[in-house]
């Protein structure tokens, strides 16, 4: 599919600004959060390190891991509105063969600074982690938190079709109504890959391999679509959107399609690559 991007050039400020419209901030998230003012973001939709020992991590204890995680996510909570969400997408943590799901572990978390769960969403994807001795993932999960129970819900923006459009009430009051809404229906809580979305309840949104349209150089990348149905639910227009651990842009880029404000960081200044100003005029997908 095609879609307008920008219709003019849109500056990338490197820096936090009230102002701004897109920053991306190089280096670490702890310094960039110092920069942010309390109660100033919508969304925070990120995919953290996972502790596995790639490139653009050190590999540490499980318990150092979510020490570390444990304050940044405390200055998240800070610079996150009332009516704002959180959503935490992870895998698993593998030492000596024994899987750690991070979900779980994260958990304790989020609920120590007051935060709601509302939604533990499984991700399905059809090529996942070859593995000899367990079986081969093939899911990962991203939890879904509000600060209060006054929060942003889009749901009409991301009905998908109901399956009986036209069924109708056959009885009682209601009798000859549309028994079902018209917008359609409320997504499941099982993601999996676009192309089967309008007949069955499964968001299908495939991992980005290495021939998938998407692909960068990052080893972890996840795809625009999963950010985007989160920004147009748990956001509004003018909205910022915040990813703390960029990568190569996907949460940005999915924000800035629907006229959010993104900002985002990432330690790697190879990642993503990113050019001076945003000056695209169209996104083929």
């Amino acid at each position: 599919m095609s879609l307008p991007f920008f219709r003019t050039p849109k500056p990338i400020e490197s820096q936090f600004s009230p102002q701004a419209e897109i920053v991306l901030y190089q280096g670490d998230v702890k310094d960039f959060l110092a920069e942010i003012p309390n109660d100033m973001v919508s969304l925070i939709i990120t995919s953290p390190p996972y502790n596995l020992g790639k490139d653009y991590e050190n590999r540490v204890s499980i318990v150092t891991y979510l020490k570390a995680q444990t304050e940044i996510i405390a200055e998240l909570f800070r610079v996150l509105k009332t009516e704002g969400s959180i959503c935490w997408q992870v895998g698993n943590f593998i030492e000596n063969g024994e899987v750690y799901p991070l979900d779980i572990l994260y958990y304790d978390i989020f609920k120590k600074l007051g935060l709601h769960l509302r939604n533990r969403i499984i991700w399905r994807f059809g090529h996942g982690l070859h593995a000899s001795k367990r079986f081969s993932g093939r899911y990962e999960t991203i939890l879904w938190f509000t600060k209060s129970d006054k929060y942003i819900f889009n749901l009409d923006d991301i009905r998908v079709p109901s399956k009986y459009p036209g069924k109708r009430h056959f009885k009682g009051a209601k009798k000859g109504q549309l028994s079902g809404n018209p917008l359609g229906k409320n997504p499941s809580d099982v993601w999996e890959v676009v192309t089967r979305d309008w007949e069955e309840e499964l968001w299908d949104i495939p991992n980005v391999k290495a021939n998938h349209p998407e692909k960068t150089g990052h080893p972890c990348q996840f795809p625009i679509e999963l950010v985007e149905r989160c920004v147009l639910a748990l956001t509004n227009e003018d909205d910022w959107v915040f990813d703390p651990f960029a990568g190569v842009g996907s949460a940005l880029i999915a924000a800035v399609m629907h006229n959010r404000r993104a900002m985002g960081s990432d330690s790697d200044k190879e990642e993503g690559n990113y050019s001076a100003s945003a000056e695209y005029t169209d996104l083929s997908l």
